[in-house]
């Protein structure tokens, strides 16, 4: 029986500095986590303890491999400095095959 291709996955997180998402991100490429971190700035509402809130803050694309997930989670948590860090994943249907391939291969030495 054939074995299942690797998903891909795109995680999102959020961080309160470019700085920060910079070190996170430079943190899961250095572990192969992660093969590519897109930074961006954002202006975010949202509730926090019963106010509503609003900030700048940068957000994080982070590009792994579905099986990557759990250590790529438990390591955003641990640099974050957010009590409750938003760490969303989606898998990808459709990436293209150079891409995928060239992901597999950066991330490969994490698996």
């Amino acid at each position: 029986m054939a074995k299942k291709p690797e998903r891909i996955l795109l995680v999102y997180t959020t961080t309160a500095t470019r700085a920060e998402a910079e070190r996170i991100a430079g943190a899961l490429l250095k572990e192969r986590l992660v093969a590519c971190a897109n930074s961006f700035p954002i202006s975010s509402r949202y509730w926090w303890k019963g106010r509503l809130e609003r900030s700048r803050e940068t957000g994080l694309l982070l590009k792994t491999r579905r099986s990557l997930y759990p250590r790529v989670e438990k390591r955003v948590k641990a640099l974050h400095s957010y009590a409750v860090p938003a760490i969303e994943a989606w898998e990808l249907v459709r990436v293209s095959r150079p891409f995928r391939d060239w992901l597999l291969e950066e991330t490969k030495g994490a698996a």
